[in-house]
């Protein structure tokens, strides 16, 4: 009888390039056996096209895509990891002998795709959320093996915390979160279940008792609030769809409820089924959402890899496929939201606020060796919400 086994790629077979598509595989071949194999070109990465009602995105990703160049004979240009950008924006661009990096596209348009998506739409979401907690919970809707990778795009694209256990020894960020379901139902008696974790947990992480188990949420809520008195920081109601109704309404119930017996402080969380639209309605009933599918399972941001440049002679030819725009290029930026594009060594114009534009491309590995420091996930959240501020501010025009 056949044993079962987890299908995850090793890090030594994506990092040598054997977690590719073939095809990559038949072309490095083919290169060397026509005599091609040492031609030098400047392959791109950009994003064409965004999911319909995006104006832009947080680029994210670069950290482990540079994992895989590091050693090889490339020199890597790129924006910094969590700069929001355009469609049609160049993010990245890979130097060198094609066939050094050519089976190594695959994975790193994996890991771009993967996490700039996660992050777009994490900061879509916070933007939602105003001044509302946002917690990610939503691992369990994606293969294990990429956890701490989703927790750090979702990070970087604003919220306040991950659930996740591995973020500890990967991003060094303490996982957050309540408690399931089934700890309720094995007790058998929510306040069995409420008073053990209050027991184990107070004063380590907030006590946010879970309270649409058995009864409704308005009775569970005074339950918990009854029982843990002071200790309580919050209520979290993950009410499902069939039992919903218009969950604004149940929210001010229970708030009413609260406050009518004294409980002015205990805090209101929202999570099942959470995006933008809901959030949207319930931000200035609640303090916090707990989101996990509309985050893990976002619409696609898709960035693409073309060469864009050949050498020939000695010199650099632009060359690309039709739809691309050949040449390689650089980014200056003037503000968020009007990025300047020119040609890889060209003077950008002025700005038309009469500021000086600021280069965003920056060379992070030469000759394999890299030579930018990489900032933490959290110095990299917070360049993301200083966008995010300039792009509120520039949509209310206060």
């Amino acid at each position: 009888m056949r044993k079962p086994r987890l299908y995850i790629a090793d890090p030594e077979e994506i990092l040598s390039g054997s977690a590719t598509d073939v095809y990559f595989s038949r072309t490095r071949e083919i290169l060397e056996k026509a005599g091609l194999g040492d031609v030098r070109v400047r392959a791109e990465v950009n994003a064409y096209s965004f999911p319909r009602g995006y104006e832009w995105a947080v680029f994210a990703g670069l950290e482990e895509a540079l994992a895989m160049l590091l050693g090889k004979k490339v020199n890597v240009y790129s924006v910094p990891e969590g700069t929001l950008f355009r469609r049609r924006q160049p993010l990245m661009t890979i130097e060198g002998v094609y066939r050094d990096f050519a089976e190594l596209e695959t994975a790193i348009l994996g890991v771009l795709r993967f996490a700039t998506s996660i992050a777009t739409k994490a900061a879509r979401i916070k933007v939602a959320a105003g001044d509302r907690t946002v917690l990610f919970f939503g691992l369990r809707a994606l293969h294990p093996a990429v956890q701490p990778s989703a927790d750090r795009a979702s990070l970087i694209g604003g919220v306040d915390g991950v659930s996740g256990v591995l973020s500890r020894k990967y991003l060094g960020v303490e996982p957050r979160g309540t408690m399931p379901h089934a700890l309720i139902i094995v007790f058998g008696d929510q306040r069995k279940a409420w008073s053990w974790f209050a027991e184990l947990y107070y004063g380590k992480t907030p006590i946010i008792a879970l309270v649409d188990t058995f009864y409704d949420e308005r009775i569970e809520a005074l339950m918990a609030a009854d029982l843990l008195g002071e200790k309580l920081h919050g209520v979290r109601l993950d009410t499902p769809s069939s039992r919903r109704g218009r969950m604004r309404d149940i929210v001010e119930e229970v708030k009413w409820a609260l406050r009518l017996r004294g409980y002015r402080d205990v805090k209101i969380y929202v999570s099942g089924g959470i995006d933008e639209d809901q959030i949207k309605e319930l931000r200035d009933v609640v303090d916090g959402f707990g989101v996990g599918t509309s985050i893990a399972w976002p619409p696609n941001i898709d960035i693409s890899m073309d060469i864009v440049e050949v050498e020939e002679d000695g010199g650099w030819t632009p060359r690309a496929k039709r739809g691309k725009m050949p040449g390689a290029k650089e980014v200056y930026r003037c503000r968020v939201g009007e990025d300047i594009v020119v040609k890889m060594g060209e003077r950008p114009p002025a700005c038309r606020n009469g500021r000086e534009p600021q280069k965003l491309t920056r060379l992070y590995v030469k000759d394999g060796v890299l030579v930018e420091k990489l900032p933490s996930v959290g110095e990299i959240r917070e360049y993301v919400l200083s966008q995010l501020g300039e792009i509120i501010k520039g949509e209310t025009g206060s």
